[in-house]
């Protein structure tokens, strides 16, 4: 690594923590159980809301009816964004007049963006009108998201209140999350883009000759029926167009991920400048980072927030360097060729393959990791052209359960669902009751807890045992041997942990995958958030517990490294055989 790899993720964790502290106040204001200047302002239009959708906001609900409603909101947007996305050739804003999205696929993207996975097994360019754009995936970044940030503060609010039945109403969370949050940060982050060359208008797409003209042959039937090659000549370049920067700024802000167009943020028009590159990784861990600020000051100790901060922090900024580390290594196939990976550039060295030349390797690298601990899935680099120990860290991320800063709210309750398990492991040492944030953990926390846990793993295990034991799985996979193995895992724990991102070398737009990773998102999201609802409702029943001499403070540097060692074990006994077939195993194969 060099000096300014180390300057770049400096300077980044530095503005993050700034961000994240008034982002975190500001939220804290938005879901408090008191009015607030925030809520103040925007009070008549959230009652004017209220009332056209018909929802008696002063009415709380139990754990039961929150999920029900949550449940019931996210399946009915998961069938409007099917059903938009099948008729949209009779839609208008299609002025290139796509066709409908076949059934498989579009059940694939429907069940990826209401479960904020945004998995995309088709090219977004080539696919997608602008009105589905729009009025399906747009809306449901925004919707999907403000799901996950409502079930968190639910669950914040069964640690927080005492002997209590209910725990908020979810339509209000919604309204609140989408009104008060997204959309005002969404509007600012699509300004600053924009200002950066991302594009946002509604043209058709744009054809413009190309600097030198070229040719590419291809093979045809003629009249006869006979296969023919002819010459084809290359004048011309179609340059896609679109309404890009609002869904860029949600896709982030939201840990979305979905791209507008099929190359990401990998993209020109999605991403074009490196000052664009560093406000979109901010803006994948801002509201994440910021929820943890939220908790600490929803449950009365701040010191909480923080403790749970730094024990995401304590297990991702080892993982970036590591990732950007073996990236500047190179790749070791090539030491022995006369071949300088030393002339890069704008980086002192390593595997430029995949990369995009304004970025560099030091930000692909920050970048591939903040996506894949934060549950985004947006790329600026072509994973599948990392080294083998470079593409293993974003790979393990995921299947720690995107816990390390995760999606909005669910990566949060996620963390607290191991907070939970790492105070029972303590509890078990001292044989006494474990007590988290003044609530004893008792054996239906626990059981919801490990189900939180553990059902991630099990899908990513599971599934990944289907597809390699099924031609329709291995025969998408476009390298055999270990790397084939590792495009195939990478896509079970893409889906299984609602991330999105992908090795890219796996032919997934099929009816066997379209089936196996929408039943893996779909399982990966809603079971896990009923069950933190159920954990929480549990809490808010309890009476608060005072401190005493045997309980474990849940605020000190031993319980950080106790939290952060929990979430890494899981994820080391869970996957170390899988990792050790993929990534492993091409890192230590013979070089020829």
């Amino acid at each position: 690594m060099t000096v300014n790899d180390l300057i770049q993720v400096a300077v980044y964790l530095a503005v993050l923590l700034a961000l994240i502290m008034p982002a975190g106040a500001y939220m804290a204001a938005v879901f408090a159980d008191t009015p607030s200047r925030v809520t103040r302002l925007g009070a008549p239009l959230e009652r004017g809301l209220y009332r056209l959708c018909g929802i008696r906001a002063g009415e709380e609900m139990d754990w039961k009816r929150y999920a029900l409603a949550m449940l019931l909101f996210n399946v009915l947007g998961a069938l409007a964004v099917y059903l938009l996305q099948r008729i949209q050739p009779w839609l208008p804003l299609n002025p290139q007049h796509f066709d409908a999205v076949s059934p498989d696929s579009a059940m694939n993207t429907a069940i990826s963006f209401a479960t904020n996975t945004n998995w995309q097994g088709y090219g977004g360019e080539s696919t997608m009108s602008y009105l589905t754009d729009m009025l399906a995936l747009t809306a449901q970044n925004f919707l999907s998201a403000a799901t996950g940030i409502a079930v968190l503060v639910a669950v914040v609010r069964g640690f927080a209140r005492r002997s209590a039945r209910t725990l908020g109403n979810f339509w209000v969370d919604l309204t609140r999350a989408t009104l008060y949050v997204l959309l005002p940060l969404s509007l600012v982050i699509s300004l600053l883009l924009v200002s950066q060359g991302v594009i946002q208008n509604f043209k058709p797409y744009v054809d413009v000759p190309v600097a030198q003209a070229g040719r590419y042959t291809e093979t045809v039937k003629d009249a006869a029926g006979h296969h023919v090659t002819k010459t084809v000549p290359v004048t011309t370049q179609t340059l896609p167009m679109g309404p890009a920067a609002s869904q860029v700024a949600i896709k982030m802000l939201g840990t979305n991920g979905g791209g507008f167009f099929n190359a990401n943020s990998a993209h020109p028009y999605e991403n074009p400048t490196p000052l664009s590159n560093l406000i979109e990784m901010l803006a994948i861990f801002l509201i994440p980072g910021g929820l943890c600020i939220t908790l600490g000051r929803m449950v009365g100790d701040r010191r909480q927030g923080w403790a749970i901060l730094a024990a995401m922090l304590v297990i991702f900024v080892p993982l970036a360097l590591g990732c950007i580390a073996a990236e500047q290594a190179g790749n070791p196939a090539l030491q022995a060729l006369p071949v300088n990976q030393h002339a890069s550039g704008l980086q002192a060295g390593g595997n430029m393959e995949g990369k995009e030349t304004r970025f560099g390797i030091a930000a692909s690298g920050l970048f591939a990791t903040i996506t894949t601990a934060a549950s985004c899935g947006a790329v600026n680099a072509m994973h599948d052209s990392f080294t083998a120990l470079g593409g293993l860290v974003p790979m393990w991320l995921m299947q720690l359960g995107e816990v390390i800063f995760g999606g909005v709210g669910s990566g949060l309750y996620g963390m607290l669902a191991f907070a939970v398990v790492a105070v029972f492991i303590a509890g078990l040492m001292v044989g006494r009751t474990p007590e988290y944030l003044g609530k004893k953990i008792e054996a239906c926390e626990m059981k919801m807890a490990s189900l939180a846990v553990l059902l991630p793993c099990a899908l990513v295990v599971i599934g990944t045992a289907i597809a390699v034991m099924t031609p329709a799985g291995t025969g998408a996979a476009a390298n055999p041997g270990a790397h084939g193995f590792s495009e195939i895992l990478y896509a079970l724990s893409s889906a299984s942990n609602n991330n999105g991102s992908a090795f890219a070398g796996l032919n997934a737009n099929t009816p066997f995958w379209n089936g196996l990773l929408g039943a893996c998102m779909f399982l990966a999201r809603y079971p896990l958030a009923i069950a933190m609802l159920a954990l929480a409702g549990s809490l808010a029943a309890k009476k608060h517990v005072p401190a005493s001499a045997g309980t474990l403070p849940t605020h000190t540097p031993l319980f950080v490294v106790l939290l952060a060692a929990v979430v890494i074990v899981v994820g080391a006994l869970t996957f170390l055989p899988a990792l050790a077939l993929g990534p492993v195993a091409e890192y230590l194969m013979p070089l020829h």
